[in-house]
């Protein structure tokens, strides 16, 4: 006599829904890079290489547009970890793309402050101006669209952020001329983040200023 439930024939079991990332073509820093990389890991301590992970994969990236399973294999073997490591960090962190993105890649802040201004509604303008859904590509190539969390601006809500550059108090209604700005002037059409917009302003207001002393009688 057993006490162990009898399995049905037909029994399904669990399989993992882990995506394996795209193989990619063969990877390696080109030399700029690989210089970056090296001068990136003289910060860390010997015993602290890993720690490099986050750059170096922002450099892999920056390469190649997205992060393939060579990519990863490459930086893993730089750094001393496994691929494993590795892939736990680009997993986890939504700015790091494991398929092909656009030239453009638009982030959406959702969290509450952009939220409660208006990010919805800034992402279905999106949607309806670029013809995709989140989480796709235009089939240019040109504009890759995301909903992300907090961007950390929450008083210029809502606020996107395009590949590292800002944009800030974006209203749906200001979307179709932002589009077609990006595709003009790219990165140029961005508001950029007003701390340092106005701190490059005083700084310039600064260097024209006539001095005391040159304005003292002489």
């Amino acid at each position: 006599m057993s006490f162990h439930p009898k399995m049905a024939y037909d029994a399904t079991f669990h399989k993992s829904s882990r995506k394996l990332e795209d193989e990619g073509p063969p990877f390696a820093y080109t030399p700029d890079n690989r210089a970056r990389f090296d001068a990136i890991v003289t910060r860390y301590p010997s015993e602290q290489r890993r720690s490099a992970v986050l750059p170096a994969l922002y450099l892999a990236q920056h390469q190649q547009g997205y992060i393939t399973a060579n990519a990863i294999r490459h930086v893993a073997a730089l750094l001393g970890i496994t691929r494993a490591d590795v892939e736990d960090v680009v997993s986890y962190y939504t700015m790091f793309y494991t398929r092909p993105v656009g030239k453009f890649v638009i982030n959406v802040c959702r969290t509450l402050s952009c939220a409660v201004n208006g990010a919805e509604r800034v992402t279905e303008a999106l949607r309806e101006t670029l013809r995709i859904a989140p989480g796709e590509t235009d089939a240019a190539g040109t504009f890759t669209l995301v909903e992300v969390e907090c961007l950390g601006a929450c008083d210029r809500a809502p606020v996107v952020m395009v590949n590292d550059a800002w944009h800030e108090c974006l209203r749906p209604e200001d979307v179709p001329k932002l589009v077609e700005d990006l595709r003009a002037r790219g990165e140029a059409a961005l508001t950029g983040c007003h701390h340092v917009v106005e701190k490059a302003l005083k700084a310039g207001l600064a260097a024209e200023a006539p001095s005391a002393k040159a304005e003292g009688p002489g």
